[in-house]
């Protein structure tokens, strides 16, 4: 963060000193985990269900903190606010509009926007000096959290947008309103809140309200709900995948035995060819967004290959392929799950595997409100048409992904559901081949034991 005075800070976000001069400066990062404070910072003291951070107060200080953000006295230097999120708000909203030069970008979508955020990151440091944190930072804490880590000599801010409802956007672009923005896809992710994918795109949609004539809107050219978005932004469009109407286009895709996928890469008569070191063909859309936006922000046409190319897995557990010495290869995607997400893991599960064993060990997707039983269905008949010999289903509420499978007529492959992660493990550790691939995949119920327990303890994360 930017050198702030409490007065300042306390102007900033209508709170009040306590146990400090006015002109005690607050110099380092904000943080709101003691154990992270770094000297000079400011600690943010949530009250949370489980753990009041108030109590910390006096732990942060002594690891540093220059003061404390908090809605009680703590006896510590700091500022007492009503609500520590909207003063966190108030305070990234401040900083972020006094610094100069600084390029604000902005990504959401239904599925892929870490990984995306991950790539745009590792472009755009070859520009400048670049935040992108690792993670999934992208709601009303995360987001403010994420600008607050800008300082003077920062060129770009790369922020990830999530939404459950209509707004949700909005509120994050008022806080830092991006220059470039870019919309990955709409897919049914938090469908349960929206309804339809249809009130998806809307809320996804006000990311490109918010851009300023002068910005630009990576859209997908491949989704309609995304490209449709074009009516709705005053910013330069720039349309992106394989469609032939793409400004830039990807054409003759193709895998590698890894599942890493190589495509030529066009922007008007320029052609550039484009070999990933990430796996999954979905990555051909991530890859491209992020191309866009980096091009956007300066990067050379020339470069631009060359760059994608070297972009790899920051944020874990999200496409991480590794072998087992025993020559198993097992795909841990497991930080999250949606129907759209699920399927691009089964896709490249299938492609990855080639004719060897494949197996997917599938948890509860969640936040579908009245398509849950459907969604999961979905990706049960999806992972049956691909041939996967295996599905390991996770817990009874998963058990339509089973249902889903036998449905397809002819399907050789077996549907096993067991109740929790532990029986996941033991299933997968009385058979396991050399030669097997398996993905792990499902919504934040611990469903990355199950990879943990096939992981070498020394890749272990």
């Amino acid at each position: 963060m930017i050198r702030l005075t409490l007065a300042e800070i306390a102007e900033i976000t209508g709170g009040r000193m306590v146990n400090a001069e006015p002109g005690l400066a607050v110099t380092g990062g904000v943080e709101y985990d003691s154990r992270k404070i770094e000297p000079g910072g400011l600690f943010v003291a949530f009250e949370g269900e489980k753990v009041d951070g108030h109590e910390y107060a006096g732990t942060a200080v002594a690891a540093g903190a220059a003061a404390v953000l908090s809605t009680r006295d703590t006896g510590q230097p700091g500022v007492l606010v009503a609500e520590p999120l909207v003063a966190l708000a108030a305070l990234a909203q401040a900083v972020v509009t006094r610094l100069d030069g600084l390029t604000v970008v902005g990504l959401t979508g239904s599925s892929g926007k870490t990984t995306t955020k991950d790539y745009i990151g590792q472009l755009l440091a070859r520009l400048g000096p670049t935040v992108a944190p690792a993670g999934s930072l992208n709601n009303e804490l995360g987001f403010p959290y994420t600008v607050l880590q800008a300082t003077t000599e920062t060129r770009f801010l790369v922020l990830e947008m999530g939404a459950r409802g209509i707004g949700h956007i909005r509120y994050l672009t008022d806080i830092a309103r991006p220059s470039i923005g870019a919309v990955l896809n709409v897919g049914a992710a938090h469908i349960g809140e929206f309804g339809s994918v249809e009130g998806t795109a809307r809320a996804k949609g006000e990311l490109v309200e918010a851009l300023p004539a002068d910005g630009v809107a990576v859209l997908n050219a491949d989704d309609p709900l995304v490209s449709g978005m074009a009516s709705r932004t005053r910013a330069r469009i720039v349309l992106v995948g394989e469609s032939d109407i793409s400004d830039l286009r990807a054409s003759e895709v193709r895998l590698d035995d890894g599942g890493r996928a190589s495509y030529r890469m066009h922007s008007g008569a320029r052609v550039a060819a484009v070999k990933l070191a990430v796996a999954g063909r979905h990555q051909v859309a991530n890859t491209l967004a992020a191309g866009a936006v980096a091009l956007a922000a300066g990067m050379p046409f020339e470069e631009l290959a060359t760059a994608l190319g070297e972009v790899g897995i920051v944020s874990s557990r999200r496409m991480d392929v590794f072998t087992r010495p025993d020559g198993a290869t097992v795909i841990d995607d497991s930080y999250n799950a949606n129907p759209s997400s699920t399927a691009a893991a089964l896709h490249a599960l299938a492609a990855m595997a080639g004719g060897r064993r494949a197996t997917a060990v599938l948890g509860y997707m969640a936040e579908l409100g009245e398509h849950e039983r459907s969604g999961h269905e979905e990706v049960g008949r999806l992972a049956a048409e691909l041939g996967v010999d295996r599905l390991v289903v996770v817990g009874h509420e998963a058990a339509p992904v089973a249902d889903g499978a036998h449905t397809v007529e002819g399907w050789k492959g077996e549907a096993v559901v067991v109740p929790d992660q532990a029986a996941a493990i033991a299933l997968l550790a009385g058979d396991l081949h050399g030669g097997d691939v398996v993905l792990v995949k499902g919504s934040r119920y611990r469903t990355w034991d199950v990879v943990d327990s096939l992981r070498p303890e020394e890749v272990r994360p």
